[in-house]
């Protein structure tokens, strides 16, 4: 066992922090790296020592791993955190840094390597009986015979990068008709996106639900499940609300998906805190999916519901010891969802947007917790992830946990860019959400861009008619005019009038 004393943390923004904040609590020193566009980040203040890694490309500045080790040799520093996303799933990364005497503060290289190509951890979860969605175990070299296998799948299915995700190299096939076109389209992406080619197919399940359940490990072969995340309201098969437990999983299918997790993560002998990921269909039959082998962005939801702080067992992890918890010992208590506030044109099929958050102000109270990165006067600059901040409420109940989450919504002002934040009070308020019904494809199904702008027109006008009504109302009485109350959230999407008098 080695005890950390400094962390290098291989990431920026909201991450960054939140790692940086738990290993502060641990009595560990931290060090920031960042690019020249990111010197006024709140990560950067926060570390007890920060060094400019490069210019703002991320291929010139975090995923430069030569400099980063450079860094860590220089400032004497003991293990690297990768957060999410950049190093965190580079295996070829991850060994570097144990080669250079450093602790990766994640699973091993192997295990990375192997859950990182989706048809490698497929070949090692059928090891223990997990149950696959039918398709190919190998990728595809003979076309004629892949047209094949999708005619005895049945259509529609879907053509897969076998590296990567985020969507990237996903084509979706409803006849055959469409194959060899899709099929190019796929493995060109696959090959932009991750310099590999190769794909597989799998029957397309049309109306799945997007259910992962996280798992710790320690190099002890001790090996865990805190429960499940809900995922599937999505957009461009990313996701913006996660929610925890899920509303549509029964205690019988919980405990089975947790022992299927386990067993993933037995495949490739990991240890760190890892994601093991389902699709759930109609009859509530669940596949696996593919492991993510880091921290998750939505962790915080997992650690309302148990009391378990994910950065620290990684910590703890990678210092040798040993799991303090068994299985039975976790608990799983109230409910938490999470909406991730990205700096995206709703009314503009979420295209990214930049600019500078000329206001921003964070909401507050009882069950709010807000990951970001960012303060008011800040560019949201093109190089990275749009993501501003993780907004995440926790109630006793998922109704309490849905109530907190609106309120939050509306306290939470932003202007100068775009955000999600309307949308995802459209969520909240959305009965197929309310009543769980909801699947990945809540945005094709339930959402338009006239249906937000209707909504405020509509609301525009009845606040217009209460204050004319209010005005004539204490003109006549002579009364106290009513207390006026601005509420700017998403960009200045919203305003409303409370009188005194009204409840």
């Amino acid at each position: 066992m080695h005890q950390i004393k400094k962390i290098l943390v291989a990431n920026r923004g909201e991450i960054a922090l939140r790692i940086m904040r738990t290993a502060r609590e641990m009595n560990i020193s931290t060090v920031a790296i960042f690019s020249e566009t990111d010197r006024k980040s709140p990560h950067v203040r926060f570390a007890d020592e920060a060094v400019c890694i490069g210019p703002a490309p991320s291929s010139e500045s975090y995923l430069n791993a030569e400099k980063i080790i450079n860094v860590c040799k220089a400032l004497h520093v003991d293990a690297i955190h990768p957060g999410y996303g950049f190093l965190s799933e580079n295996a070829a990364f991850a060994s570097l840094v144990q080669k250079e005497g450093l602790i990766f503060i994640g699973p091993s290289p192997e295990s990375i390597e192997i859950m990182g190509n989706k048809l490698a951890a497929k070949q090692a979860a059928a090891r223990y009986n997990i149950p696959m969605v039918p398709g190919t175990d190998t990728a595809i070299s003979d076309r004629h015979a892949a047209k094949q296998k999708a005619l005895e799948i049945g259509y529609p299915i879907l053509i897969k990068a076998s590296a990567g995700g985020g969507g990237k190299g996903m084509r979706i096939v409803d006849n055959e008709f469409d194959f060899d076109e899709q099929m190019d389209r796929a493995a060109s992406e696959a090959l932009a996106s991750f310099g590999d080619s190769s794909v597989f197919i799998e029957k397309y399940i049309t109306s799945p639900k997007h259910i992962e359940i996280q798992v710790l490990g320690d190099q002890h072969g001790n090996i865990v499940h805190l429960f499940e995340r809900e995922c599937s309201v999505q957009r461009r098969h990313q996701k913006v609300i996660e929610e925890a437990p899920s509303v549509s999983i029964t205690p019988e299918i919980r405990t089975e998906m947790g022992l299927c997790a386990i067993n993933v993560a037995k495949s490739c002998g990991y240890y760190g805190a890892g994601t093991v990921e389902f699709i759930v269909d109609e009859q509530s039959r669940f596949y696996f999916l593919e492991m993510n082998t880091r921290l998750q962005v939505e962790h915080p939801v997992t650690e309302l519901i148990t009391g378990i702080d994910l950065v620290k067992q990684m910590i703890l992890i990678a210092e040798g010891k040993q799991l303090t918890f068994t299985q039975d010992k976790i608990t799983l208590k109230g409910h938490a969802i999470e909406a991730r506030v990205y700096a995206e044109d709703v009314f503009n099929n979420f295209l990214p947007d930049v600019g500078t958050l000329h206001t921003y102000v964070k909401p507050d109270g009882n069950g709010i917790r807000v990951d970001d990165g960012f303060e008011q006067g800040m560019e949201i600059p093109i190089y990275y992830d749009p993501m501003i901040a993780k907004l995440i409420a926790y109630g006793e109940n998922r109704e309490e946990a849905i109530r907190k989450m609106t309120r939050a919504i509306d306290e939470y002002q932003i202007s100068g860019v775009q955000t999600t934040l309307p949308f995802c009070r459209f969520v909240m308020m959305h009965a197929a959400f309310i009543n769980g019904s909801y699947d990945t494809n809540f945005v094709s199904a339930f959402f338009k861009p006239e249906m937000l702008k209707t909504a405020l027109n509509t609301e525009a006008s009845e606040l217009a008619a209460l204050l004319s009504a209010v005005i004539l109302t204490g003109s006549e009485s002579k009364k106290e005019f009513p207390e006026t109350i601005h509420s700017d959230s998403g960009s200045k999407w919203k305003s409303r009038l409370y009188p005194r008098s009204l409840k």
